[in-house]
């Protein structure tokens, strides 16, 4: 499956319910891991409205951590993430839950269908898969 195909079916599994940004993004990464995508989904569960409802860090940004951590097993992590979030910011203009959400021009700086997509995307530019 293509990144492309990934961010697309993290899209579908956002919109048609049952799961969280974060947990869309870590069920279409699965693979990326020695976790199986039901044990992804239970661990991203409290991920959602900005981690814990918070309106705090995006979850579908956690969730790409959370994947970019497993893929190098902690080697060089840091380094991945901070590029995945940068490329976060710069494309959805923010990384808080809240400030993606605020309503200007009756639409939201981005919506979780775009997050959960350019999560997905970055995390193939930054992981090159």
């Amino acid at each position: 499956m293509t990144i492309q195909e990934r961010a697309d079916k993290a899209v579908q599994l956002k919109t048609m319910g049952g799961y969280n940004c974060s947990q869309a993004v870590t069920a279409v990464l699965a693979d990326q891991t020695s976790l199986t995508e039901e044990q992804l989904r239970q661990i991203t569960a409290g991920f959602c409205a900005g981690m814990g409802n918070l309106e705090a860090t995006c979850g579908a940004l956690i969730g790409v951590g959370m994947i970019a951590g497993l893929k190098t097993e902690g080697n060089g992590t840091l380094m991945k993430t901070r590029q995945i979030q940068e490329k976060f910011k710069d494309r959805c203009g923010a990384i808080k839950c809240k400030e993606l959400k605020t309503v200007t021009d009756g639409k939201p700086l981005c919506s979780c269908e775009d997050c959960v997509k350019n999560a997905v995307l970055i995390y193939g530019e930054v992981m090159d898969v």
